[in-house]
């Protein structure tokens, strides 16, 4: 399953929300990934989600795996979104 988000945070995807991002990542049974700008990390890497350097404004890809994906997703749209 896939979604593309856009980022909403005024600062982009900056050290606290990723840290929300990899709590909601880790609640799921998923595997999950983001992707930006041809990269694709581990959703639930903090380091690996900060490397991203995602601005505001900027759409993401979603990518998850496994019997949660959906919620998993969904939640993670309310919180980027």
């Amino acid at each position: 399953m896939e979604k593309i988000i856009t980022i909403e945070s005024t600062k982009g995807l900056h050290a606290q929300l990723a840290n929300k991002l990899v709590q909601v990542s880790n609640k799921y049974d998923v595997e999950i990934y983001l992707q930006y700008d041809n990269v694709r990390i581990d959703a639930k890497s903090i380091l690996g989600l900060m490397s991203l350097a995602v601005p505001n404004g900027e759409n993401v890809k979603v990518v998850a795996n496994g019997a949660d994906s959906l919620k998993a997703i969904q939640e993670i749209e309310k919180l980027l979104g």
